[in-house]
């Protein structure tokens, strides 16, 4: 039997990763001796992890993360108020077990979205499913569903969703029919599984957004009920980042007038 016939039965056999790496790791099993046990654990232990890899892969497309970014590009050193040994501890996702809550809560460009995102990454790198929806979109996403009578399979797949993102809430007003619509999303998945919010108002302000005091209360009671709430007051990353490109295109003017 040939490696060619091998690598036929691998892909009927539905082992495609398998298939593709046998022959080098052939070659790399040979000069280590391996007995045909051991050489076969190597070839199922390849074709696993490939469809680990693969699995990871396709949650992150699924999640729709606007950017993908995780904890090792965030500056913690900027933002004092968040502790870095409690982020750390939420991406071993205990809280999407215990179906809980986060809040991230703070000025504009302080790194919010970049840790819901970083979140969100490590729960898809778990193998859960995670969904990113920008909260302004989302509520017109609504809206439009409401209109054409698809709210009920939104619903079923905003429920299927392990973890969902719901970013930068606070940033747009909504109107009366969204902020309804919104509550109502919000309430039935309360206590069915874990929603992390970024937004740039406190408490306090949410009725401004939502339109009504009554339904903002109760929407906030839900969602603090069972929530970790992190303030994140500091200085703007994006502003941070603009200081220094500038001060480098300045460098570089100078360096070229010279």
């Amino acid at each position: 039997m040939n490696i060619m016939t091998v690598s036929h039965y691998l892909k009927e056999l539905r082992l495609p990763a398998a298939a593709k790496a046998l022959s080098d790791l052939l070659r790399e099993t040979q000069d280590r001796d391996f007995n045909h046990l051991e050489f076969l654990s190597v070839l199922l232990r390849y074709e696993l992890d490939q469809r680990e890899e693969n699995t990871v892969a396709r949650r992150i497309k699924q999640a729709r993360f606007p950017q993908v970014k995780n904890l090792e590009t965030f500056d913690f050193s900027l933002i004092p108020s968040v502790s870095k040994t409690r982020i750390l501890a939420l991406t071993q996702g205990q809280y999407i077990e215990e179906k809980r809550h986060i809040i991230f809560m703070g000025n504009s460009g302080t790194g919010k979205t970049h840790l819901a995102t970083a979140l969100g990454l490590a729960a898809c790198q778990q193998g859960r499913k995670v969904r990113f929806y920008q909260a302004a979109r989302w509520v017109e996403e609504l809206v439009t569903a409401r209109e054409e009578h698809r709210l009920l399979k939104l619903e079923k797949e905003w429920m299927r969703d392990e973890l969902v993102i719901l970013d930068e809430l606070g940033y747009i007003p909504f109107s009366k029919t969204g902020a309804e619509l919104l509550f109502q999303f919000c309430s039935t998945r309360h206590e069915l599984g874990s929603i992390i919010v970024t937004t740039n108002l406190d408490f306090e302000k949410w009725p401004e957004v939502f339109g009504d005091v009554r339904m903002t209360e109760a929407l906030i009671d839900r969602l603090t009920h069972r929530a970790d709430i992190h303030l994140m007051n500091g200085e703007s990353y994006r502003f941070r980042e603009t200081l220094q490109q500038r001060s480098i295109a300045n460098t570089s003017q100078q360096l070229n007038n010279e």
